[in-house]
């Protein structure tokens, strides 16, 4: 057995027995892909295991992530901080190696991914990060950024919707640096792909723009490099590597199966697997030729990083402001001045989707690393960077990207941007269609990354578009989200605070919740937001009533506070703009908006009732709605479904 199919199978025991020791796990996938895997790590992949944050690195995303244990493999044998102990902890509890890939948990691993789809979905993201640097850096002389973006994926990301929306944009798109190694396996959990998935991919693929190159056997590893050396000389679209392979490649019993998708082989199957593969060695052996191997192919790389570092000193040297604006990026440094009193001046009442376009132009003006767009919706997002071109195939400088309407893959894709590094991303789209975006959401907030959502169009409001486009539970959804910050303002000012604090957010996502009707500036309004809620009206008699609401709410909820006042009763406004920011304050700041001796309390929100029952207690009444809306004139429809001054009132004097 020669070096390299070796490795090969160093990469498919290390991985099987990994699943088996864990009695869980996906042995199927790694026995199959190994080979791919292999030539792409040991002869393209430019890596530096000692500098995994190296901004030129070539991307590698294993999109079909419940493979994750062939990924630990090729991390130990090409130098990264993952050992054999650390295989043999394979999903268990605090290891390095948990049963899906972690982005920010294990060194090398650049996405979370598992859900399918995500993963060839966020190497898109990296893909367009790695084109605009190098549009914006780029020198005739000096290419700082140059690299690839990589991806393995399966049938199941390929059937996914997300994964034909983002593949979709980025033939469009033209994204000549993004190559998809797909495994072709006929194969999914419940059997054949044929009782679900018979249409031609290499014609999909080519009606998407992409370069189509096939490999026939999955095991031919010169075929396989080329195929990767072919797709790296395309030169103006993306490329997709069609590979047939065989699920549980080696293993006799289970090759071809479904039943080796899932499960571990067993220690009957593992050893046929010995003898079938003619493998003389232990449990979590590795044999030192393929550990020669990986440190050979290794020193190769380290000579291009090498390279790359002497190129960056003399880039440092000839272009000293570029450099230093690229350190800035990465570092996501803010000007000392972005926020200063301008930035929160708004003379005229406005809808609070309006006061966000205006922020993130101001915003835009001054971080020249931020760009984003809308899922199609830009001039009702207000999402547009004026002044700024558009991102596509002819321009890659553009900082306003046309997402089409994709917005789960949007979400992914703005992901993949902010994980590629020296950028800042922001996406755009309707509050209610914010559960097509769920999933890339969810993978924001377990990656901890500062994504912003701006969700316009944020209530009932909305009027005569009906109850498909009026958001009742969606709020209610991303509050219930660990590590995601909503945030629904009540006016402009309140607006602008939302936007600093997205733009200051180091490991939470944040979603801005705008509303498409015009609201007044509210008296009071301003920097509590950033703890989250803040008393926005101050009761002038004895503390009788505390009424909460967020948003275009407030204004109401003011209005029935002076009535109550005229009437006697002294009632206080707290205006919440985030709960999750609140519920993280002190509890002598909560005493202070939210004096526990004062029962008598209700809340107001154009939305589900549930969650703000944390707040008013059992004594308590949530004025909201618990049904879908109606079609009709947004104040109107307001009037229709009885959220008015009047009727709080009614409910307050009920309590």
């Amino acid at each position: 057995m020669n070096k390299e199919n070796l490795l090969v199978n160093t990469l498919r025991f290390l991985s099987a027995e990994a699943v088996e020791k864990a009695n869980s796990g996906h042995p199927g996938l790694p026995l199959g892909v190994a080979p791919m895997a292999y030539s792409l790590w040991g002869k393209h992949l430019n890596i530096n295991p000692k500098d995994d944050k190296w901004i030129n690195r070539d991307r590698f995303i294993l999109s079909a992530g419940h493979g994750s244990a062939l990924l630990y493999s090729l991390l130990h044998l090409y130098g990264y901080d993952v050992t054999i102990d650390d295989l043999k902890n394979f999903r268990q509890i605090g290891s390095k190696t948990p049963g899906h890939p972690e982005y920010g948990y294990t060194k090398g691993v650049e996405a979370t991914t598992g859900p399918l789809g995500q993963g060839i979905s966020m190497a898109v993201g990296m893909a367009i990060a790695e084109a605009h640097l190098a549009a914006k850096y780029n020198k005739e002389d000096l290419k700082l950024i140059d690299h690839y973006t990589y991806s393995i994926c399966g049938d199941g990301d390929l059937m996914e919707g997300i994964g034909y929306e983002a593949m979709s944009l980025a033939g469009t798109l033209g994204l000549d640096k993004l190559i998809v190694l797909y495994d072709s396996n006929s194969i999914t959990i419940e059997g054949s792909t044929d009782i679900a998935f018979k249409e031609d991919v290499e014609k999909r693929f080519e009606g998407f723009g992409f370069q189509v190159l096939k490999v026939a056997d999955g095991n031919d590893l010169d075929a396989i490099n080329k195929a990767i050396e072919d797709a790296k000389k395309e030169k103006e679209k993306p490329s997709i590597i069609i590979i047939t392979t065989q699920i549980g490649y080696g293993c006799p019993q289970k090759v071809g199966s479904a039943s080796s998708h899932g499960a571990p082989l067993g220690a009957e199957n593992i050893k046929e697997m010995r003898e079938y593969l003619a493998w003389d060695y232990g449990d979590f052996e590795v044999p030192k030729e393929a550990y020669d191997l990986a440190k050979d192919q290794l020193l190769e790389k380290e000579k291009v990083y090498d390279a790359w570092k002497k190129l960056e000193e003399t880039y440092k040297k000839k272009y000293p402001e570029d450099y230093k604006n690229l350190e800035k990026a990465l570092n996501k440094e803010l000007p000392a001045d972005l926020f200063d009193e301008d930035f929160f001046d708004f003379k005229d009442s406005m809808a609070s989707r309006k006061a966000s376009g205006l922020a993130l132009n101001k915003i835009a003006e001054k971080v020249d690393y931020l760009l984003g767009g809308s899922a199609d919706l830009g001039p009702s997002n207000n999402s547009e960077i004026k002044g700024q071109t558009w991102f596509t195939a002819e321009n890659r400088a553009g900082r306003n990207i046309h997402f089409g309407v994709r917005e789960h893959a949007m979400a992914a894709i703005a992901n993949g941007i902010l994980l590629h590094g020296g950028l800042s991303s922001y996406v755009a789209t309707f509050l209610v269609f914010s559960d097509y975006m769920k999933g890339a959401m969810r993978l924001s907030a377990i990656m901890k990354l500062p994504q912003i959502y701006i969700l316009t169009h944020d209530s009932i409001g909305v009027g005569e578009d009906g109850p498909t486009h009026q958001p009742i539970e969606q709020l209610s959804m991303m509050r219930t989200m660990p590590n995601f910050n909503v945030i629904r303002p009540a006016d402009a000012v309140e607006t602008a605070y939302a936007w600093k604090i997205a733009m200051e957010s180091k490991e939470t996502p944040t979603a801005l919740c705008l509303s498409r009707q015009g609201l007044p500036n509210l008296e009071g309004s301003g920097e509590g937001v950033e703890r989250g809620a803040y008393i926005i009206s101050k009761e002038e008699r004895d503390l009788e009533y505390i009424i909460l609401a967020s948003g275009s709410e407030v204004g109401l909820a003011i209005e029935a506070k002076e009535s109550l006042e005229k009437d006697g009763h002294g009632t206080r406004v707290v205006s919440v703009p985030c709960m999750e920011i609140f519920d993280a304050q002190d509890e002598t700041y909560k005493e202070e908006v939210l004096p526990k001796s004062i029962r008598k309390r209700l809340a107001v929100e154009a939305g589900a009732t549930g969650l703000w029952y944390k707040y008013v207690g059992l004594d308590g009444k949530v004025l909201g709605l618990d049904r879908f809306g109606e079609s009709g004139p947004g104040s109107e429809v307001y009037k229709h479904l009885d959220i008015t001054a009047d009727n709080l009132i009614e409910i307050a004097k009920s309590l």
